[in-house]
């Protein structure tokens, strides 16, 4: 089981292959400001776990469990933000800190709860 720091790369791995469609280490080691050396530790792990798979030419892939991993941390903090936003009525950039720590210890009771609460108050 990978710990919160393996959590938040999965997250921005999807997150920058959504937008570019091409992930490599330096890209993960500039969107999260860390270093290139603590990335290529982390990238070491996830490929252990089998979460991700580099290629020769250095893109990061995520493997179809990395994907589920990734896109449930990603639904967590989305839907985690969306309910500080409209039950408390914080700000996008509070909210969106705040799910980004939240996300990673929530029971999935709490969570489910969280989100039929954002479904229903979002009419969905």
């Amino acid at each position: 089981m990978i710990q919160e720091s393996g959590e938040n790369y999965l997250e921005t791995i999807l997150i920058l292959h959504n937008k570019t469609g091409f992930v490599r280490s330096i890209d993960v080691a500039e969107e999260l400001n860390y270093s290139k050396a603590s990335v290529s530790r982390a990238m070491s792990i996830l490929k252990k776990e089998n979460l991700i798979t580099i290629e020769k030419n250095g893109q990061i892939l995520l493997t179809k469990d990395g994907e589920i991993k990734a896109n449930a941390i990603y639904e967590r903090h989305n839907t985690i933000t969306e309910f500080l936003i409209s039950s408390l009525g914080l700000d996008y950039e509070i909210a969106s800190t705040d799910a980004c720590r939240i996300e990673h210890i929530i029971s999935n009771e709490t969570f489910n709860r969280i989100k039929n609460y954002v479904n229903k108050a979002g009419g969905k």
